[in-house]
């Protein structure tokens, strides 16, 4: 299999990351060049997908005969959610979403989660992690590896570079510029891998030094 790199398009091919208990398969869909993530636990085969954002089909097919138990929407932004009443329909999976931005989709959410909740599938446990400021109940989700350094999937909350947009609004930058560092810079080693809502991947040591520089300039 192709080494990992997380570098994926909308069009172009699934690339999956072999951890020794999850597989993480990243595709891009859409015009707004959404990542989903499928996520496999090795020992029981049961799946679950982060973000139907859009493009039912390539989901679908990313997902395969196995089908998947639960979606997961990292936040209520319409574009993380296009594909999600297709993939339900198709695959009887159980919706999940932070309980403040559930209203916002038009999916209904099945299970609203709070900050510090578990969502578990086979052998895997992932914390649910609140992040203010994108939208109000924007979600990040952490699967803490006991083999290896920890894997984060951010949604619109971080990026390369930078956190998710606020649109300017300096209260919604200061909670959620406070809430990535507090919840994941502070407690999180450098190696973690951060997998974003959108683009490329990137780890906490690669942005830490920038904490600064974003914190001053202000978005």
């Amino acid at each position: 299999m192709t080494e990992y790199h997380g570098n994926v398009h909308v069009g172009g091919p699934a690339q999956t990351h072999e951890l020794a208990q999850l597989m993480i398969t990243k595709v891009a869909v859409g015009p707004m060049d959404n990542n989903a993530y499928l996520l496999r636990c090795r020992l029981t085969d049961e799946q679950v997908l982060i973000d139907a954002a859009n493009d039912a089909n390539t989901l679908l097919n990313v997902i395969g005969s196995e089908g998947i138990s639960k979606v997961i929407t990292t936040h209520r932004h319409g574009d993380h959610w296009q594909a999600l009443a297709e993939v339900v329909a198709r695959t009887s999976a159980q919706t999940i979403a932070g309980q403040y931005d559930a209203e916002g989709i038009e999916v209904p959410t099945d299970e609203p989660v709070e900050d510090g909740d578990r969502i578990h599938f086979g052998q895997i446990g992932l914390e649910v992690i609140h992040l203010v400021g994108h939208t109000p109940g924007s979600i990040a989700l952490l699967y803490d590896d006991p083999t290896g350094p920890p894997h984060v999937f951010t949604g619109d909350s971080l990026f390369p570079g930078g956190v998710g947009n606020t649109r300017g609004d300096a209260e919604n930058f200061r909670s959620l510029l406070n809430d990535v560092e507090t919840k994941l810079f502070d407690r999180l080693p450098d190696e973690t891998w951060v997998y974003p809502g959108h683009g490329a991947d990137t780890s906490l040591g690669a942005e830490r030094p920038s904490l600064p520089e974003w914190r001053a300039r202000g978005w």
